[in-house]
Parts: C-alpha cells; structure tokens; sequence
C-alpha cells in the first residue's frame, strides 16, 4: 500500500465520502491479492462489507446513473406546515413501514432539493442524485431500459441512503398531454414500475416544478406529496434574516444593520422565495461599494421596490430618520427639515 493511499483514505474519511473510501479500500485490497497476501485482501473486504455503504454500480464504461451529493448543514427556514412535513418524514423513516417514496412540488427556489440535502444530514445517509443524461437516448425503447437498470441500482442503494430524483418531470411527463404519447409512454411506465417494486430499505424524495404537468398516476405511486408553496409574507422575513445573517458572517466591509434590514423587508409588497431571496442578498453584498457600509441595503431596497429608496417613500413606511439617513445618504438635520416641511404643507 503506498503513502498516497494512506492520506486518501484519512481524507475520503474526514469528508465522509464512503464511496470513495470504500472504492479506495477496495483498490488496495486488489493490490494485495495481486501480490499474493489474499488474506489480508479478504481481510479488507470483509471489513467493507461489514460497513454495508452503497457503492453504485458502474457499468462497463465505468459511469454510474447516480451521482454522489453532500449533505447541508447551512441553516433552511421553513414555514411551520413544511417543516412538520419534514419531520414526519423522518419519523416515517424511523418507523420503517416501508412508507419511503416522497414528493416535493412547488416553485423554484422554495427550498425543496435543499430540503433533501438536510434530510441527508439528519438522518445519515448518503445522498445520490440520479444523472438523467444517462437516461435519455434517441433510440427506441431505451431510455426505459436505461430506467428499469436505474431501479436495480437504486434498489441496491439499502438503508444508507437517499435517493434524489430532482425535477422527476424530465423523465415522467403527463403521457395523455404529451406531444410523443409512445415515447413518453414507454418513460413513465418504466418510472411507474421502478416505483411499485422500489425496496422498502431504500428513501426516494422527487422533486418537481410541474407538479399539475406530471402523470397523474406518478404523483399516486408517493407515499407522500408535500407542498413547497407555503410562504407567508413573515416566513420569507425569516428566510432573509436568516439568509442575512450566514452571508455576512466575518464580513467588514459592511454594516449589518439587522433593524433596517428587517424593515426593509417587511414593508416590500412581495418577497421572492427563499432561492431568489438568497441570490438577491448575496449579490447586494457582493457588488456593494466598499466605501459605504450600507450601499447594500439601498441595493436590496431598489431591487425589491424597482426605485431606489426616497425619504418621502421611507417615511410613509415609517422608517426612522437615522434609517432614512441610511439608505439615502441625506443627513438627518435636512431629512428634519424636510419632513417638518411635509407636516406645514
């Protein structure tokens, strides 16, 4: 066994690559049989085996149709009804009743593969995803062989795992409204048989954009379907708090103003979900001028409001005049004036 092997398995082992560590592993216990010390080589599969980790199949072009994800441990605001889902989630999973197939539909960037990736963390497991380029072919009838060797190998996958399906829709459209009934035909059969003999062991979480364009019958074969789009004006307030919050940790070149940027919030007729949101903030910050600790705020406001912060705009939000001077620059003597002005008239 060389050096290299020995810092790649400590590596693949703080990363808790298990697949990698394994595949390693297995590699070194080949050298060994090579070499003549099949012991030690049986040695070191028994201790494989003994872990039960779900290595993919490869097949002979050395690919595999699931692709390994991590896990997240980055903080996700839900609303109160979707994280009672998720929780009943791992309660179910716990139970092991064999109630494992669950849908996720909603609207982008409402947190649903993100939903996936904490699961993985709080249950752990190992995540795959499923590389749907390796299902799709131009010939006849063989994307649904492709999917019915896909099963096989999710089916392989036992209780160190969770499947994800994300936007199930590519492979599992309404076969009625579909412009190619056969072809589409043939995919979602295949889909639908792959669901109805999936191991009770193993947890498969879909995600879809489409939920009113899917099969009928496909969104049937889940245990359960839960709903993504339950955001409340408040929820998405928390979510950008939160959201606030993680970004600007260690940051220097801006002033975390949590009470104006609450407000801020707070007072914008509609937020975007919690994807949009994120996206939104991070890149506030990130284009942010580095003289002005606050320019991320006005850049938040405008792009939530379609206008650039005003103090007659802020004043009928009622902002303060400390938080006008903020998010205007206009000093807070004139910012008096101007609204003294306003109380005359």
């Amino acid at each position: 066994m060389k050096r290299a092997d020995v810092i790649d398995l400590i590596r693949f082992h703080s990363e808790h690559d298990d697949v990698s560590f394994n595949n390693r592993a297995a590699a070194i216990a080949r050298e060994f049989a090579a070499s003549g010390e099949q012991e030690l080589a049986s040695y070191v599969m028994s201790l494989i085996s003994a872990t039960r980790t779900f290595i993919p199949q490869m097949e002979e072009d050395g690919s595999s149709r699931l692709v390994k994800e991590t896990a997240s441990d980055t903080p996700l605001p839900l609303p109160t009804p979707i994280a009672n889902d998720i929780r009943g989630i791992v309660n179910a999973i716990a139970h092991k009743m064999g109630v494992n197939k669950f849908l996720f539909q909603g609207p982008p960037g409402t947190g649903k593969t993100e939903s996936v990736r904490q699961l993985a963390r709080i249950l752990n497991r190992s995540l795959y995803s499923v590389d749907f380029n390796t299902l799709i072919d131009s010939k006849l009838g063989e994307t649904q062989k492709n999917i019915a060797a896909l099963f096989k190998e999710v089916n392989a996958a036992g209780r160190q795992a969770i499947v994800l399906f994300d936007e199930i829709d590519a492979v599992a459209l309404d076969r009625i409204n579909s412009n190619d009934v056969r072809e589409m035909g043939r995919a979602t059969s295949a889909v639908l048989k792959g669901l109805d003999t999936l191991a009770d062991s193993v947890v498969l979480i879909a995600t879809t954009n489409l939920f009113s364009c899917i099969d009928p019958a496909l969104a049937r074969r889940f245990d359960m379907v839960i709903d993504f789009d339950r955001y409340s004006h408040d929820d998405l307030v928390d979510v950008g708090m939160t959201v606030m919050h993680e970004l600007t940790k260690g940051l220097d070149f801006i002033k975390n103003d949590a009470r104006c940027f609450r407000k801020t919030l707070e007072t914008s007729r509609s937020l975007p979900y919690p994807g949009e949101l994120k996206n939104l903030i991070r890149t506030s910050i990130a284009f942010s001028d580095p003289s002005n600790q606050y320019d991320y705020l006005v850049r938040i406001f405008e792009a939530l409001n379609g206008e650039p912060p005003s103090v007659g705009a802020l004043q009928s939000r009622g902002f303060t005049v400390r938080e006008m001077e903020v998010l205007t620059g206009v000093s807070r003597s004139t910012i008096s004036r101007m609204m003294k002005g306003t109380e005359h008239e």
